[in-house]
This record gives C-alpha cells, sequence and structure tokens, in this order.
C-alpha cells in the first residue's frame, strides 16, 4: 500500500480508517475521514513529508493517527470538524434550496402527469378516470390541504370544472405531450387562486393554513432564538479570548491553563457564531420577503375583489391572470415557510457540535478561571481603537485604504473572515478587526488588525506572518475553513499531486442515477433529399456538369418523320349566354271618386238624394 498520495491511494487509507472506526462503534461519513485524513496529512507536528513517497509504516501511522482523532470526543477541535461538515453537506441557500423542492416535487408528481399526458382515452369512463386524476394533480400540485380531504377535493373539483369543463377533455387529449403539461400547470395555478379568493371570501378554503399569519409568527421566533445563541457564543468567545490573552501576559497562568484546549474551544465558538450569522441573514432575508409578499398579495387580492364584484359572469382572459398571480403570490408564501423549516433544522443541529463548551468548561470553573482577568467583547475591543490609526506616510511602499478615500469600504472583501491578521499566527487567537485604523492592501488582498501596533508589526513583512498563519492552520486545520484558507495550500503539496491531492482530500463528488426521455420526432422532418456527404459523389456531379459544357445539340430527320407535319385542332369555347325569364309591369287604376246629393235635406219633408259618380274611365287613366 506504499507509494504517493494518489487519489486511489487516499481512497484506501480513507476506507481502512473508516472501517477501524466503525469497529469501535463509530459510524463516520467519508467526508468527515477524508477531512481528518488531510488535517492529519498537514499537520507539522506529525512529519509527514508530501515530497517523499510514504511507506507501509508510514501509512499505517496515518491510519492511527486519524482514528485517534476521530475517536477523541473530548477535543473540540474534533467538533468543530464535525460542525463544518455537517454545514457544508446539509446548508444549502436560497436559490438551490427552492430549485431543489421544485425538483422534488416535480418528481412526486412524474407519475399522476405521466398517467394524464400518455393516455389516450376513448370511451366516456376512461375520460371521466382521467379527468379525475387531473384534480388530484391539481390538489397535490398546489399544496392545499392534504389529498385524502373529501372537503378540499371538491372545492379543487368544483374550481376545476368553472374553468375546466369536462367537455374540453376531447381537445386536451388531442394536444401534444409538452402542451398538456403546460396546460396542467396553468390549470392547477387557477384552481389554487379560486381557491384561495373563496378562501378570502369566506366561501370555501378548506385545509389551506393562514401561512402570512403562521410567518409572521415564527419568523420574529426563529430570530430572537437565533440572536440568543449568538450572544451566549459571542459571551464564550469574549472569555476564551480573555483567558488567551492571560496566559500570555503572566506565565503562572500559562503554566495554570496550558492543559486546557482554550484555543480549540475558541474556534469552535468561532466558527459557530459563523454559521449562525449566515442562517441569521438568511431569516432577515426572509422577513424582508414576507413583508413585500403581504403588500403584493393584498393588493392583487383587492384588484381581484374589486373585477369580480356583483358580477354575475366576467371573461376568462381578464380574470385568470389574476388567479394565477395569486398562485405565485401564494407558492411565494411556501417558500418562505420551507426556508424557514429548513433554518431551524439546521440551527438546531448545529447546537450539538457545541455541546462540548459545557462539558470541558462548566460555568463554575469558566467563573473561577475568570477571577481577576478582564473580559472584553469585540464592540468594546474596537471602540478602544477607534481613535487610532496608521500613518501612511511612515510607509513608502505598502497602500493603505481607509473609509474617507476608498470607494464601497465595506464591501471589500478581507482575509481571514475579519479577524486580525497579526494576532492569528503570532498569538494563536481570533481577534475582530477594526476596518477604521486601515485596511492594508498587499498582492490584491487586503487586511485588517485589531490595533495601531499589530498594523504595523504586520505591514514590516506581511508575506511572514502569512506564512505564519498558514503554519498555525496547519497545526489547527479546523481553522482552515474559520478563516478561509483553503487557497493557501494550494503550494503545500507537490505540484504534480496538487490537483488530485486536494480532490481526494474533499468532499467527494455527488453521484446519482438519473434517465432521461425525449419526445420522438417532435419536429417535422426537414430531410433534404438532394444532400451528399459523400465527397467522390460530390465529385461526380462535378464532373458530370462540366462534361455537359463542351457537348453539342444534333438533330436529323428520317424517311419516315420528313413528310410528317404537326396537326392543330380548334375548338369553340364555351359562350356566356343570358336568359330573362320574368318580367315586371304596372298599371295605374283610376281613384274611385263618387258623391251624395241631398243628404242634408231641403226645403220639401222628403229628403231626396243623388249620387253622383266621377270616377273617370279606365281607358282615360
Amino acid at each position: 500500500m506504499s507509494g504517493e498520495l494518489t487519489p486511489s491511494v487516499i481512497k484506501r487509507i480513507i476506507r481502512q480508517v473508516g472501517l477501524q472506526c466503525a469497529a469501535q462503534g463509530q459510524s463516520l461519513s467519508e467526508t468527515l475521514v477524508a477531512f481528518m485524513v488531510k488535517a492529519v496529512v498537514l499537520d507539522p507536528r506529525n512529519d509527514f513529508n508530501m515530497d517523499q513517497i510514504l511507506s507501509e509504516n508510514d501509512m499505517q501511522d496515518l491510519i492511527q493517527l486519524c482514528v485517534a482523532r476521530l475517536l477523541d470526543t473530548t477535543n473540540p477541535s474534533l467538533s468543530t470538524i464535525k460542525m463544518q461538515v455537517y454545514f457544508d453537506t446539509n446548508y444549502a441557500n436560497r436559490d438551490e434550496l427552492l430549485s431543489e423542492q421544485e425538483r422534488v416535487l416535480e418528481g412526486k408528481l412524474a407519475p399522476v402527469v405521466r398517467a394524464i399526458t400518455e393516455s389516450g382515452p376513448h370511451a366516456q369512463e376512461e375520460m371521466e378516470s382521467v379527468y379525475q386524476k387531473i384534480v388530484t394533480y391539481a390538489l397535490l400540485r398546489s399544496g392545499l390541504a392534504s389529498p385524502t380531504d373529501i372537503e378540499a377535493i371538491r372545492e379543487v373539483t368544483a374550481a376545476l370544472q368553472s374553468v375546466f369543463p369536462q367537455t374540453e377533455m376531447v381537445t386536451f387529449i388531442s394536444l401534444s405531450k409538452k402542451d398538456k403539461e403546460q396546460q396542467l400547470k396553468d390549470l392547477a395555478m387557477l384552481v389554487t387562486g379560486i381557491r384561495l379568493y373563496n378562501k378570502q371570501c369566506q366561501k370555501g378554503g378548506s385545509g389551506i393554513d393562514d401561512l402570512p399569519a403562521i410567518l409572521h409568527e415564527a419568523i420574529p421566533s426563529a430570530t430572537r432564538t437565533l440572536d440568543e445563541r449568538l450572544n451566549s457564543c459571542q459571551l464564550l468567545a469574549h472569555r476564551y479570548t480573555a483567558l488567551l490573552e492571560s496566559m500570555q501576559e503572566d506565565p503562572h497562568r500559562y503554566s495554570q491553563l496550558r492543559t486546557f484546549k482554550l484555543k480549540e474551544a475558541l474556534f469552535n465558538v468561532r466558527q459557530y457564531k459563523a454559521f449562525l450569522c449566515i442562517l441569521q441573514s438568511n431569516a432577515i432575508t426572509s422577513a424582508q420577503e414576507v413583508e413585500s409578499l403581504d403588500v403584493k398579495f393584498e393588493a392583487a387580492m383587492m384588484v381581484l375583489k374589486n373585477t369580480m364584484q356583483d358580477k354575475t359572469s366576467i371573461e376568462s382572459k381578464e380574470v385568470f391572470p389574476m388567479f394565477m398571480e395569486l398562485s405565485k403570490l401564494w407558492t411565494g408564501y411556501q417558500n418562505e415557510m420551507l426556508l424557514l423549516n429548513f433554518l431551524r433544522n439546521v440551527a438546531n443541529s448545529l447546537q450539538q457540535f457545541l455541546e462540548i463548551q459545557s462539558q470541558l468548561f462548566p460555568e463554575e470553573m469558566l467563573t473561577t478561571l475568570l477571577e481577576g482577568v478582564t473580559v472584553k467583547s469585540d464592540e468594546e475591543r474596537i471602540k478602544e481603537t477607534m481613535g487610532t490609526r496608521v500613518n501612511v506616510s511612515d510607509f513608502k511602499n505598502q497602500e493603505w485604504l481607509f473609509p474617507e478615500t476608498t470607494d464601497n469600504f465595506d464591501q471589500l472583501l478581507i482575509q481571514y473572515h475579519g479577524f486580525c491578521a497579526h494576532s492569528i499566527g503570532v498569538k494563536g487567537i481570533t481577534l475582530s478587526g477594526n476596518p477604521a485604523i486601515g485596511i492594508l492592501k498587499h498582492k490584491e488582498k487586503y487586511y485588517v488588525f485589531s490595533s495601531k501596533e499589530a498594523a504595523y508589526i504586520f505591514a514590516q513583512d506581511p508575506d511572514k506572518f502569512i506564512q505564519l498563519n498558514v503554519e498555525k492552520a496547519k497545526k489547527y486545520a479546523e481553522i482552515i475553513q474559520l478563516l478561509e484558507l483553503r487557497h493557501q495550500f494550494e503550494y503545500l503539496v507537490p505540484h504534480t499531486q496538487a490537483r488530485n491531492a486536494k480532490k481526494g482530500l474533499m468532499k467527494p463528488l455527488p453521484k446519482c442515477d438519473s434517465g432521461t426521455q425525449t419526445d420522438t420526432h417532435i419536429l417535422p422532418p426537414t430531410i433534404v433529399r438532394s444532400y451528399e456527404w459523400n465527397e467522390w459523389e460530390l465529385r461526380r456531379k462535378a464532373i458530370k456538369l462540366a462534361n455537359l459544357r463542351r457537348k453539342l445539340t444534333h438533330s436529323m430527320q428520317t424517311d419516315l418523320s420528313h413528310m410528317r407535319r404537326e396537326n392543330f385542332t380548334q375548338v369553340y369555347l364555351p359562350k356566356d349566354v343570358g336568359t330573362q325569364t320574368k318580367r315586371d309591369n304596372s298599371s295605374n287604376v283610376p281613384k274611385p271618386q263618387i258623391f251624395l246629393k241631398g243628404l242634408r235635406g231641403g226645403s220639401s219633408p222628403t229628403t231626396h238624394m243623388v249620387t253622383v259618380d266621377l270616377t273617370r274611365p279606365l281607358d282615360e287613366t
């Protein structure tokens, strides 16, 4: 097994270490074992020369050292490394977590989607079965209520029938698979929006939780919990820092405290604080997102209510986008709920890596050790140095940056996670740097310091102190991640092994089985029949065309054809002929004019009435 630390050799070492730890009752992940192998190899106290081939005895010594450190549960260094491995393998930012959640949801819905899109029902019963599956898909996609909730199923069915009646199943079946999947998503969003609107109008909403109210209570509670844990770990860090400084100032206290693993404990709480700050930042971002969602959701619901008010019917193109907007905003609430639960779980899991603090340093012991020692917080240390700053004229070849002379001063990428660049390698402790003293720019990197004196000492020979910090990181491998020093170890192994060793000792690449499926002939064929891939065939056609250019056309007559002539026949084309079958006539009949005379009577008692006909004869008209 002797040889260079190639990836195959490293894998065998990791496997042997894991087996020996498992034999003693400790089941450890491959990532943790790989990190410990790297830590042991880098530690100069173990005398592993990376430039020489390791013998069989060296391999066994390396395995035993790794096993011993992995089984030493009283060392805060092991807890810190476990914490780092846990956070690296379990934490994900917002975008990664939401994309993973979407992928998981698509995987759960895949069987239902496949059953809907790949079926071709013809009978009425088959149509109803597929329609019921669409109802199930809409309920599962929305995440509102359980699929076994009868009342929720009724609401989803009623909402779906209002936007997609069963009579449209024939049209749906004729769509392509891609169009079916898109329409399913749109229908699920419409159904979700309708149910949310009905819940707001108190006409439904069975099984729908009041996520805005839940988030308004949960986010402040989570933030308070993170603040309390941050304050407690900061207090521990301040106490450990004070004890370590007293050891360096008083030889008696050094002999008294050197057996305690104060540095390892300090690095443990500093790393814990760094992870909590990341979670706290995510919680603050979630609170801001929820506030934005509240405003948008209330406005969208108000617009929808005004549109639907006192109307028995409304055009779908007007109201459908509003329902879909409600669904998108509610999905935002669901995402924030998912993120908050994730942050809670990570924060609770990190607590286990801080339990060793109470075991090694109970409150009574710490109180006794701190007698006569002044404990200063990071804020107090920064206030003490606020009035001092570096005099630029004292340095000819160094560039110093200050807030009033540098744009985007707060956005500069500070080395060592913002800790003092001098105290790490010289004192072995992590002190918060004060940028107001001055930021040193050295080889395009930025360094801060806890005091003016530390800044002057570091600036005299920056490369020397940078190397001291690297050597300190070799002894305490857990600060490689805490101080963001991974890039510093590219040259610690031979150039031929640098990349392979780094890959072998870091977290192994994740592997998974995956499959893809594509539709057959999703586009119409575009085959060019005249296309030729064969070069010789193209040459043959070119030669053929070239020969045609030199050819002549000849004609001749034979005895059988010279007396023949071309014959033509002529036909008359049909002409347009019109016929008239109706004629319009009119006649004028005289108007009757008949008058009666003598109706009023006269001098005689007898009335004599005379009829006078003045109507003109027909022949005169």
